[in-house]
């Protein structure tokens, strides 16, 4: 979401009625600072050694914050590779600062078997202690800050879009920093899967937690029981945008944890894509599952993660995209049901 919360709070940028939450209030900038010193926070580095303002000093920088289970920063992670790949020999280093949301996104390996599965060949920062996100007064993923030769940010911008600008930035620091005119032209990106560009023209429902501390709309019966366990009813017909529970849950601050096999979550939405956040049981066995829209399988409605006929499989902590509707966007009811106990719930984002 974006909107300025406690640092826990802070979750992807997301679109809620067609307006984002950013339209309400904008962020503070830093342009003019020299916020590269935090890199020293960092708790470690993927694909190259530390990195400090002073190394820097003389590069043009492109920072991005991301986190790996942040639907909007995958989809713009190829454009962040393009400039990488397009820039490296004219003098810019793009850095990806990997600051978790959730505690499973802490942990260095997860983060390894991201980087690699996502094919970011660019220098990652894990700031899994909120050092350098301090630092840059951030408060959003994704938020990208364009720095100039001299260390000073120049440019910044939060959330998805606006590609072609942040190139020509990225253009006209290089310039300035080589004195000889940039060849014009912008990346082309062709992104699959997750990583393809949202339906933002039709998305009315937003990022949803499961975990209580941030539950909205919560609609089975009773209420959420927090840190016990309960036998949960789902809702008979949830609202747009309602969403509950059925079977044996454990409702925690960041997550619901499935107690019995058979266990449902019910969710009501508008939008293209439905993703959602899952991690395997707390021993790492996977958990398998069928998806179900309004009730049937999803035939060519399936997202990357799901067959036809709904099925797939929870085998690390990541996003899953259970839904991408090929037809005209609709409301629908969404079901994933678990064959096996322990998967762990984080929460919906759409698209």
């Amino acid at each position: 979401m974006l909107h300025v919360l406690a640092l826990i709070a802070i979750a992807c940028w997301t679109m809620i009625a067609g307006q984002t939450r950013a339209e309400a209030q904008e962020p503070p900038s830093i342009v003019g600072s020299s916020p590269l010193y935090g890199l020293t926070g960092a708790t470690a580095w993927i694909n190259s050694k530390p990195l400090t303002a002073k190394e820097l000093k003389g590069k043009v920088v492109l920072v991005d914050f991301w986190t790996y289970s942040c639907i909007n920063c995958l989809r713009s992670l190829p454009y962040i590779q393009a400039w990488a790949n397009k820039y490296k020999d004219s003098g810019l280093v793009v850095i990806g600062v990997h600051t978790p949301e959730f505690d499973f996104e802490k942990q260095l390996p997860n983060v390894q078997k991201a980087v690699q599965k996502l094919g970011i060949t660019y220098p990652v920062a894990l700031d899994s202690n909120y050092k350098i996100w301090n630092a840059f007064h951030n408060e959003y993923w994704p938020a990208h800050y364009f720095i100039d030769a001299k260390g000073k940010v120049r440019f910044e911008h939060f959330g998805e879009g606006n590609y072609d600008q942040s190139e020509h930035w990225i253009q006209q620091l290089l310039q300035e920093r080589s004195g000889k005119p940039m060849a014009g032209g912008d990346v082309s990106v062709h992104a699959q899967g997750v990583e393809a560009a949202a339906d933002m023209n039709d998305v009315r429902s937003p990022e949803t937690y499961i975990g209580y501390a941030r539950a909205d709309h919560f609609a089975s019966p009773g209420g959420i029981k927090q840190d016990a366990e309960k036998s949960y009813t789902a809702p008979a017909n949830p609202g747009l945008n309602e969403w509950g529970l059925a079977g044996q849950w454990v409702d925690q601050k960041q997550i619901a944890v499935l107690k019995s096999a058979g266990g449902k979550i019910v969710f009501h939405f508008h939008a293209r894509d439905l993703h959602l956040v899952l991690g395997p049981t707390a021993d790492g066995k996977p958990v398998r599952f069928r998806v179900t829209i309004d009730g049937h399988a999803p035939g060519e409605n399936h997202g990357v993660d799901t067959d036809a006929q709904g099925n797939g499989v929870v085998k690390e902590h990541r996003l899953y995209q259970l839904v991408r509707q090929r037809g005209a966007v609709a409301d629908h009811v969404f079901t994933i049901e678990f064959e096996d106990p322990g998967v762990q719930a984080f929460s919906f984002t759409f698209g």
